[in-house]
C-alpha cells in the first residue's frame, strides 16, 4: 500500500511506525501508542485490545503442571513428530496436502518461521488432534516443519474452555484427542469466553477472568494440570486471525461479521528443542532451528531451501493470495 492511498486508513508502515511514536488517523487525529486513547480507539468494544503483541490465558489455562518428561507430553510429541515426518515434512507436503501460508505477523520482527493453517482441520470437529494439526510452524530457512499449533475450534467456531492435555496423575502416557464432552461454550467472537452476556451486549467469560489487565503475567494455575493455552489480544495476531479468515474462507465479507476481540486458544508443540519447553508459548530461537535444508522445495520454483528464505515470493503464483497481509489496513482487520 503506498501513501497516497484513503489517509483514513492505517497502514503497516504507520502501523510499525506506531511502536516508536504516533499513528495518525485523519477521521479520528492523532492517537499516542500507549495511552489511554489508543486503547479506546483499537478496543472499543474489546477492553484488552493493544496495539502492540499481547497474550493472555485461556479459561481453565494453567503451565504449572505442564512438564518435558511427563509421559503424556512424551506421547504426545511423539505422535507430533510421527505426523510431521510422514506426512508434513516440509513446505512442499504442506501447500500439496492444503496448507495455507502465513508469513507476515505485522509485529515488525524477523521471527524467521512461519504458520501454515489447513481450513479443514479448523472447521472439523477435532480439537488436540496430532494427525489433524490445524497449523504446523516452519522454519523458513530449512522450510522444514519444526512443531503445530492446535487451535480450539470445532465447526469452525472457537470453543471455551479448551481442553486440558493432562492432569498430572494422568501417568498412563497419551490417551488421543478428547471426545467433545459438550462442556464447551461457543466463543465465536474470539475473546477466549464462553458466551455470557453481562448486559453490555458482548459476550464475556467469568468476571475473574475478563478483562485482564497484564496479558504477559502468567495467572495462578492448577500445579495439577497441564493446559497452555493462549489467545491473542494484541493487533498483529488479531489481524493475522482475521487475514486468514478473510482471505482463505470468506467468513469477514463486508457487513457480515465484525473481528474478534481476540484470537481463538492456541496451543504450541515444538518438535524441535525449545529452551523454554514443548509447549513454549514463543518460538525457537535460530540456533534451535538448525536443520538440514529440504531435500526438494516440492514445488515449482527458482528458489532453494537453506539458500533463500521462505516465503511469498518463493511460492507459485498460483498459491499466493491476491493480497497479501500488507495489502490490508489494521483498521481493515480492527474493524475501525
Amino acid at each position: 500500500m503506498n501513501d497516497s492511498d484513503d489517509g483514513a486508513r492505517l497502514t503497516r508502515r504507520a502501523l510499525l511506525g506506531a511502536g516508536a511514536g504516533t499513528v495518525a488517523l485523519s477521521t479520528v487525529g492523532t492517537v499516542q501508542a500507549d495511552g489511554e486513547s489508543a486503547r479506546g480507539l483499537l478496543s472499543g468494544r474489546c477492553p484488552d485490545a493493544t496495539l502492540r503483541p499481547s497474550m493472555g490465558h485461556c479459561v481453565g489455562a494453567s503451565m504449572e503442571g505442564c512438564a518435558d518428561d511427563h509421559p503424556v507430553t512424551l506421547e504426545l510429541r511423539e505422535a507430533v513428530s510421527e505426523t510431521l515426518e510422514d506426512r508434513y515434512p516440509d513446505a512442499g507436503a504442506l501447500l500439496e496436502a492444503g496448507f495455507k501460508p502465513y508469513f507476515d505477523t505485522l509485529d515488525g520482527d524477523d521471527d524467521g518461521w512461519s504458520h501454515w493453517l489447513h481450513p479443514e482441520y479448523i472447521g472439523d470437529d477435532a480439537v488436540l488432534d496430532p494427525e489433524r494439526p490445524e497449523s504446523v510452524l516452519v522454519d523458513n530457512d530449512s522450510w522444514r516443519s519444526i512443531g503445530v499449533m492446535f487451535i480450539a475450534t470445532r465447526d469452525g467456531e472457537a470453543i471455551s474452555p479448551p481442553p486440558a492435555v493432562y492432569e498430572v496423575d494422568d501417568d498412563d502416557g497419551w490417551d488421543g484427542p478428547p471426545e467433545d464432552d459438550g462442556d464447551h461454550h461457543d466463543d465465536s467472537d474470539g475473546d477466549g469466553h464462553g458466551d455470557h452476556d453481562h448486559g453490555d451486549g458482548h459476550p464475556h467469560g467469568d468476571d475473574d477472568h475478563y478483562p485482564h489487565d497484564d496479558h504477559d503475567h502468567h495467572p495462578d494455575g492448577d500445579p495439577d494440570r497441564c493446559s497452555p493455552w493462549h489467545y491473542h489480544a494484541g493487533a498483529p495476531g488479531r489481524l493475522a486471525w482475521w487475514y486468514y479468515r478473510t482471505v482463505y474462507e470468506g467468513s469477514y465479507r463486508e457487513g457480515e461479521l465484525a473481528p474478534p476481540c481476540r484470537t481463538p486458544c492456541m496451543m504450541h508443540v515444538w518438535t524441535v528443542d525449545h529452551p523454554e519447553g514443548v509447549y513454549a508459548h514463543g518460538g525457537p530461537p535460530p540456533e534451535y532451528r538448525e536443520r538440514e535444508p529440504a531435500d526438494d522445495p516440492g514445488f515449482d520454483t527458482d528458489s532453494e531451501p537453506g539458500e533463500d528464505e521462505l516465503g511469498w515470493d518463493v511460492l507459485p503464483d498460483e498459491e499466493v493470495p491476491d493480497r497479501l497481509p500488507e495489502s490490508f489496513s489494521l483498521a481493515d482487520g480492527l474493524g475501525l
